[in-house]
């Protein structure tokens, strides 16, 4: 098993200090990966009252801009891991975030994950100029052209959506291709991390709502003639509603179903400082030191 933690974006301030801080910080206790969530746009929810979309983040949330903390947390780290968790793919143009994802894991020396997903959120898609309505369609396709561009020199691609001729990517990321984790509980993201990652983020909370899910993961992973063990499951531990006496007792039951990463977020427990945070991380690599 390994540990982790979630950079709370939310919470952290815009300042670099308080960034810096939190990130050498979670490199210096051991832990083997650190998890940045993604939005570009938080929407004022007052003007959306009778949209019907359930905005988990507002204009009011401090969000950092993904890829380029990315790279200023690879210029400060030596290895720890970088995982976003995840970046709304569809809302992004595929050539460009396959560059920037290609130079995070250069600049990293091959430590980026990327996880992906197709979000929620209509209002960052409208503002990024995108469909928000095919979005599930589009991310196999950005997947399969990502891909190309990090492991062949010279690319020729003509999909629905995207049209590559004679063209590369120069330098290629250390690792060909990048690992990617797909984020999700509806069927179809199930099917897709099955036939297409190299991980599943679950947003489930309780292991035994997930067995299931996992075992829809597993054969789709079959039916496409992979290995399913090759799937990484990656639980994110969210603080907030699973307490820090619960958290070994958590991640057993975890392990018991398949997953083999955790990564604790702190966000949402009233921790208004970097300090109490990082206690907050402390004492999740007391606890789960012990389960390894």
């Amino acid at each position: 098993m390994d540990f982790g933690v979630v950079f709370p974006q939310t919470e952290i301030g815009s300042e670099p200090g308080p960034a810096r801080e939190l990130i050498q910080a979670s490199e210096n206790m051991g832990f083997e990966g650190l998890v940045i969530y993604d939005h570009v746009l938080g929407a004022n929810t007052d003007f959306y009252k009778s949209s019907g979309v359930d905005f988990f983040y507002d204009i009011d949330d401090n969000f950092h801009e993904i890829m380029v903390l990315l790279g200023f947390a690879a210029a400060i780290t030596e290895r720890i891991k970088l995982i976003t968790g995840i970046v709304i793919l569809p809302q992004r143009q595929t050539t460009l975030i396959a560059k920037q994802a290609a130079e995070v894991d250069n600049l990293s020396n091959g430590r980026l994950i990327l996880g992906i997903a197709v979000g929620w959120n209509p209002v960052e898609f409208e503002a990024l100029g995108e469909d928000f309505h095919n979005r599930g369609k589009r991310i196999e396709e950005q997947i399969d052209v990502m891909r190309n561009l990090w492991t062949k020199k010279v690319v020729n691609y003509q999909g629905r959506w995207h049209t590559i001729r004679q063209a590369g990517m120069n330098p290629f990321p250390v690792q060909r291709p990048i690992p990617l984790w797909i984020g999700g509980d509806a069927y179809p993201v199930l099917q897709r991390a099955g036939r297409l990652g190299d991980g599943w983020f679950p947003t489930s909370d309780q292991p035994e709502n997930a067995k299931k899910k996992i075992d829809v993961v597993r054969q789709a992973a079959r039916e496409a003639g992979r290995d399913p063990s090759d799937i990484t499951i990656a639980v994110q531990i969210n603080l907030d509603s699973i307490p820090m006496p619960a958290v070994a007792d958590y991640v057993k039951a975890w392990q018991e179903i398949g997953a083999s990463k955790f990564y604790l977020d702190t966000m949402n427990c009233g921790l208004d400082t970097v300090a109490n945070h990082l206690d907050a991380f402390r004492e999740y690599n007391e606890i789960t030191s012990k389960l390894s």
